[in-house]
Formats: structure tokens, sequence, C-alpha cells
């Protein structure tokens, strides 16, 4: 990859961590319910445990933010890993018998993961020489690698023990922890103006006009702030509501449309392999001078394309084809919305900015998880279901146009 080549040696640091903490993340979470469940847990409570864990996670993302722009990104971080390595520490202690170190234990590392993911975002979107949209992709290529080999992973040391999973995890934060904490990562200013990206197009970088309803060059006005971010935040709560589908009513569906309960498998471990390979390219080569209005619309066109797929109910063959569609959608969402929130953001606001699409991100998937197990319920295995989020994916990309085509980091 070009994109690792020309990184700096902070900016290759950030990614390796945000690879090794995504394979044991995603080697310890699929096993937690399994193992809450062994210890005699009953299913009710182990639901709720894992709900926890999320629930935990997404709603410090916005207190995340703030705290990155206020202590910076590196302090953010120190106490992301600590409370991450205790988190893991008290889920071993934890038990059917022992509650309490057990939940205290899932928001540890829930909130842990919180603040690591924003500190390492602020940083990698704040590298002199590197713009946003880069590092956004790279970002998500290593994320989608964990995701992809966390779980064989996993699978294979579970075997042994539950707590070798919980010691890989404490491990591989106590290292990356002081190598990071310990380093240079400060070196990147979160507040420093966003590089133009090589080849963006001509509304792209910090030296594009200033919005004409600002009033004077350079003043923001809060109709500027809301024309901008009323719009990406409803794009946000969209998103995470469409896609969370996949996991609410995608899963059902495969098996009613297939017959297999292993179908569902063969959609995420094809979109997982999808993103590893061709994320960092569609984004950096491919779509380089497109702006990230452009691509969020795209997005969700191709989520409309993804769930009208499924509409024939045409078994193997719509689930095959709805994977390419989602996938695209999922490829150029996710970094785009963080790239067109970096990009409005005030300076040295950048992670105020990431947390909140985190926060409208967990509004998002709490309204879809809600809506789609309703929304199953009421159509009953219909294609209604289908129609209605194509019909908000179509929604979604005519807000797209309600974004300012003017890419700048205001003072």
């Amino acid at each position: 990859m070009n994109g690792w080549r020309g990184a700096s040696p902070t900016a290759r640091l950030l990614l390796v961590a945000v690879l090794l903490t995504g394979l044991t993340t995603f080697m310890f979470l699929p096993l937690l319910a399994i193992e809450l469940t062994a210890q005699g847990i009953p299913a009710g409570r182990t639901g709720f445990l894992v709900g926890l864990l999320a629930f935990s996670s997404q709603a410090f993302s916005l207190l995340s933010g703030l705290l990155v722009d206020r202590l910076g990104p590196r302090r953010v971080m120190a106490a992301g890993f600590l409370l991450r390595i205790a988190g893991y520490v008290l889920l071993g202690l934890g038990g059917a018998g022992r509650p309490a170190p057990l939940v205290a234990g899932i928001v540890a590392v829930g909130v842990g993961g919180s603040m690591l993911g924003l500190s390492t975002k602020t940083l990698l979107v704040s590298q002199e020489g590197s713009d946003p949209r880069t590092m956004l992709a790279l970002r998500s290529t290593f994320v989608n690698i964990g995701v992809v080999v966390g779980p064989a992973l996993g699978a294979l040391v579970y075997p042994l023990g539950f707590r070798y999973v919980l010691a890989a995890c404490v491990l591989s934060h106590l290292v990356l922890g002081i190598g990071l904490v310990s380093g240079r990562t400060a070196a990147a200013v979160p507040g420093r103006t966003a590089a133009k990206a090589p080849g963006a197009g001509p509304d792209a970088g910090s030296g594009a006009a200033p919005d004409p309803s600002a009033g004077r060059p350079g003043e923001v006005t809060r109709w500027t702030l809301l024309r901008h971010w009323a719009p990406l935040a409803a794009l946000g709560v969209a998103y995470w509501a469409i896609y969370s589908q996949l996991n609410v009513l995608l899963p059902i569906a495969a098996n009613e449309l297939t017959g297999s309960t292993a179908a569902i498998s063969v959609v995420f471990t094809a979109n997982g392999l999808l993103v590893v390979l061709f994320q960092y390219t569609l984004l950096s080569r491919v779509f380089r001078r497109a702006t990230a209005r452009t691509l969020l619309a795209l997005g969700f066109l191709a989520f409309a394309c993804a769930y009208a797929v499924l509409i024939p109910l045409a078994g193997w063959y719509s689930l095959l084809a709805f994977v390419l569609p989602v996938t695209l959608a999922e490829m150029l969402i996710g970094p785009s919305l963080d790239e067109q929130a970096v990009n409005a953001a005030a300076l040295r606001r950048t992670g105020l900015a990431l947390g909140t699409m985190s926060a409208a991100g967990a509004l998002g998937s709490l309204l879809g998880s809600s809506l789609g197990g309703q929304l199953l319920q009421a159509t009953r295995g219909g294609s209604r279901a289908w129609v209605l989020l194509v019909g908000c994916s179509l929604a979604a990309a005519a807000i797209c146009l309600l974004l300012p085509k003017v890419r700048t980091r205001h003072a």
C-alpha cells in the first residue's frame, strides 16, 4: 500500500496498534456470550451483559471526544489502555457467583475501548503529510483484518480456557500501551489544518473558499454549523440504523432464504474479506477525486441496491448478490462520515467531532435494532421490510445533498 509506505512512523505504529487490538478484541467478543453461558449465567442476563459492553463503549463516545480535545489524545489513550487491561483482569476474576467484578470488567472494557478508538483515530487524521481519507481507509482495513482473523484465533485459543484469551488481550494492550504512550505519538497536533489529498477535487483542502452564509471571511455562525452538522448527524444515525439490520433482520432472512444457518456466516466472511482487499484502493485511488459528500451519496445508493436485490426472495442468488453492494456501502460511508466530520470540525475539536459521529452511531444502532425487530414481526418474512429499507436508503442519499460542498477546517 502506498499509503502505508508514505505514512509517518507514528502513523504506522498507530495502525499496528489498531490491528493488534482488533485481533484480540475479536478473539474475545464472539466468545464472551459462550463463556458466560458456560458459567451457568442465564441467557437473559448474558444478553444484558453483552449489550452492556456495546452500550458502555458507544454511550461514552461523546465524552471521550471531549476528553481527547481537553487533555490530549496521548493521555486519553493511556487511560484507555489502563481501563481495558483492568477490565480484562476483572473479567477473569468474575463469574456467576461474583457478578460485581464481571459487570465492572465489562464496563471498563467498553469505556476503555471508546477512549482508545477515538484517541487513535484523532491522532491518525492529524498526522502531518497524510490526508484524513487515506488514514481512515487504512484504519478501516486494519480493523477488518481483526474482524476476519480474530474469531479464528479465538477459536484456536479457547479450548485452552477463556483466561488464555483474556491473557492475550492483557498482554497485547500492555505492550502496545507502553510503546505508544512512552513514544512520540504526541507529535501530531489534533487541531492542525487538514492536509489536502493528492488529486483531491476543487472543493477540497484548506484553501477552499468559505461558506458565503458565514458572514465575514473566517467567521463561523451557528447557521453554518447547523447547516453542516444537522444533516451529518442525521446521516450517522441513518447509516447505523440501516447497517444494524445485518445483525437483526439479515440472519433470520438468510436462514429463511437458503434453509441454512451457515448462510449468514458466508455473508459476514465475504464482507470482511472484500473490505480488507479493496477498502484502501477504493477510497485512495478509484474515488480519490471525489468529495466525502459524493461518497456518502454513492454509499447510500449502494445500500438501496443491496436491499433491493432481496425483494425477489430468490434464495442464495439474492443473498450472494446482496454482499457486493452492502460491502460497497460500508466501505464508502463509514470512513466518509468521519472524514466529513473532521473537515467540518473547528480547530482543536477533532475529538469532539469524531465522538459526535460515534454517538450518532450509537443512537442509530439502538433505533435500528429496536425498529428492526418490530419490522420483522409486522412484515412476517415478506418483502415489505426490504422495500422500506430501500426507501430509507434513498432518503439518506437525498440528505447527503444538504451537506455543504466546501470542505474546510474552521478556525
